[in-house]
């Protein structure tokens, strides 16, 4: 797990010292930039409800329905939508394990086109004991809304 956190800071380091050093938005792009990063800010809003109601579907609603989702774990790595939720499914099957989720984001940062990457923190409130960790997550518009196409938290 601690190689895995150390792995994570990295990859943390080097893709926000990208962004610092790369991410010049001009005027005329500033509005849709901040009109994106606001959208998926209420996807993240609508995921912490939905999860916050253990109701793992609406939970999943955030991220691309298709077989190329991929999830980075706990588990490894996990392709699809279907796959993921069924993780889901198996390591919160109540509320007692999933409890009260509250996201910290970090930064979003436009990586090229309709993609972002966010990074942040979560924190899990639960009867089963509270959890931490980080994320990153890449969310890209597909047929006008923002899903997540790839996920790494741990």
């Amino acid at each position: 797990m601690k190689s895995t956190l150390k792995i994570l800071m990295i990859v943390l380091i080097v893709f926000q010292t990208f962004a610092q050093s790369n991410e010049v938005v001009k005027p005329s792009e500033a509005k849709p930039i901040e009109t994106a990063k606001l959208e998926i800010k209420k996807v993240l809003q609508a995921q912490e409800i939905a999860w916050n109601q253990h109701d793992l579907e609406g939970y999943m609603a955030g991220y691309w329905k298709n077989d190329s989702l991929k999830f980075f774990g706990s588990r490894g790595l996990t392709y699809g939508w279907d796959s993921t939720l069924a993780n889901y499914k198996k390591s919160y099957p109540s509320k007692a394990e999933t409890g009260t989720l509250t996201f910290s984001i970090q930064d979003i940062s436009k990586i090229e086109d309709d993609n972002y990457w966010v990074m942040g923190k979560y924190h899990l409130t639960r009867e089963a004991g509270d959890a931490n960790g980080l994320f990153m997550i890449i969310f890209r518009k597909i047929d006008g809304e923002w899903k997540i196409i790839a996920d790494m938290s741990c």
